[in-house]
């Protein structure tokens, strides 16, 4: 179902995907609007550039026990208008706290360096440091499937290392961060620090080619990262992307094959109802291992629940629109199109999927190379493990891969081998930690998001040299 505009057209309706219950409205910014936002921005960055780093680790730190005293409420919230199950939006909102806390720790580690100028000839009296400043105004663009989480990272980080954050929350999921944004508020954020502005593609472009913005983080789809670069690079601002996936799981001959099969419901069928970048998007299975893996794999997903995503008992709830579940019913037909057999599931009532599981796909299939995003699993088969490493590799995308053998050597070969960001050895692709750095090659993007990356990813270095510093 559709996320409808008043016929005024300055109005958001948000609705449960689910049953379409209106749960609330946001304004539909114009680009107007949005410079307004920016230029108040700069008078917030200021303000932040001139916290000393305790103060803005005390900051995010605050934020971070509003956000947990709140976190059952924004869970509820979240889920209502995103579709994820209950105890799904509970970790994200977990995360959440977790990674403010931890860009806190990061704002007092900003840390410069002493280069030795006496590796030049002349200049052996002379003394050089850097220092890490704030690059201004970043403007986060947040996508719909981990609204909180990924806000997070990109609005923690800015205000971490000094920036001022304007933030674009999902036109169909923005509640939860509404009120996130009012908690910052009362955490005692400088006034324009940290601002919202709701809407769709008007609000985006705006922020993209504002001047008053220094840097935009753009988590979402390859074709809008392009645009985004795009209408980016005539103010030569920095642009963050981490976009799409199509993640390969390779499963060998002697591996676990009900461990493999887990990893494949956990993480593509149940997680994240499927909507996730780097969710199992395409599963290749040694011949020897193939029958045993795909039973399994059946017998696993026959047990997943599908509905109401507030009920604790639901594994699988709504994609975040009709017109999603739609996209993929259709991705599942050109599948069988192909030659796939379609075995378990598939079937869709309004935004609803039932968790889809294909075997005997041809890896020739054009569907098969596409980014499904929703609860489906397409099986193929191989014989050498180098053969599915070269599949896995011609896909355009380059998120995170998998590999489950019982061979250590064998499994970092693969791993060396693979063109992805991250490889997981003996478990699913769908991973992502805070602390470890989140990002893959090609059309992925080429950016790397975490603690330790986006903090320096949003500052710029300044070198500072002191002449005749020694006699």
């Amino acid at each position: 179902m559709s996320t409808p505009i008043s016929p005024s057209g300055h109005v958001i309706v948000v609705r449960n995907p689910g049953t379409g219950e209106p749960l609330g409205e946001v304004e539909a910014m114009s680009a107007r609007d949005v410079a307004a936002v920016v230029d108040a921005a700069r008078e917030g960055q200021r303000a932040m550039a001139a916290m000393p780093a305790h103060q803005r680790a005390g900051l995010l730190r605050r934020v971070a026990d509003l956000v947990e005293q709140e976190a059952e409420g924004l869970a509820v919230l979240l889920a209502g208008e995103n579709g994820k199950p209950l105890p799904q939006t509970r970790g994200e909102i977990e995360a959440a706290i977790r990674i403010f806390r931890g860009y806190a720790g990061e704002a007092t580690r900003l840390f410069g360096r002493q280069i030795p100028l006496d590796a030049v000839p002349g200049l052996e009296r002379n003394l050089a440091v850097t220092m890490r400043e704030p690059l201004g105004v970043v403007a986060a663009l947040v996508p719909f499937n981990y609204p909180v989480e990924l806000y997070a990272h990109k609005a923690a980080a800015a205000l971490a290392a000094g920036n001022a954050v304007v933030v674009q929350p999902p036109a169909r999921c923005p509640l939860s961060l509404v009120r996130v944004a009012e908690l910052v508020d009362r955490a005692g954020a400088p006034a324009h620090a940290h601002q919202l502005v709701t809407g769709g593609v008007e609000v985006s472009t705006a922020l993209a080619e504002s001047p008053g913005i220094a840097a935009v983080s753009l988590t979402g789809s390859t074709a809008a990262g392009r645009e985004i670069a795009r209408r980016g690079a005539g103010t030569l601002k920095k642009v963050l992307l981490e976009l799409g996936g199509n993640d390969a799981l390779i499963v060998c001959d002697d591996a676990d094959a009900e461990a493999a099969a887990q990893a494949v419901v956990l993480g593509r069928l149940a997680r994240g109802n499927g909507q996730i970048c780097c969710a199992v998007k395409r599963v290749y299975v040694q011949d020897g291992i193939h029958d045993a893996f795909v039973e399994s794999l059946l017998g696993q997903t026959a047990k997943l629940t599908v509905g109401d995503q507030l009920l604790e008992s639901t594994d699988v709830g709504p994609l975040i629109s009709e017109e999603a579940a739609e996209r993929v019913e259709a991705a599942v037909g050109r599948l069988v199109e192909d030659g796939a057999r379609l075995v378990a599931g598939g079937g869709r009532r309004a935004a609803f999927v039932d968790p889809a599981v294909l075997v005997d796909v041809p890896v020739s299939s054009a569907a098969f190379a596409e980014e499904i995003f929703g609860p489906v699993a397409p099986v193929a088969r191989f014989t050498d493990p180098l053969d599915a490493v070269r599949m896995a590799n011609e896909s355009p995308y380059g998120l995170h891969a998998a590999v489950f053998t019982r061979d250590v050597s064998r499994a970092f070969t693969i791993a060396r081998r693979l063109d992805v960001g991250a490889v997981m050895i003996n478990g699913s692709t769908a991973l992502r930690a805070e602390n470890l750095p989140f990002g893959g090659t090609k059309d992925t993007g080429g950016h790397r998001e975490g603690l330790h990356e986006t903090v320096l990813d949003l500052t710029r270095e300044k070198t500072i040299v002191l002449m005749e510093a020694f006699g």
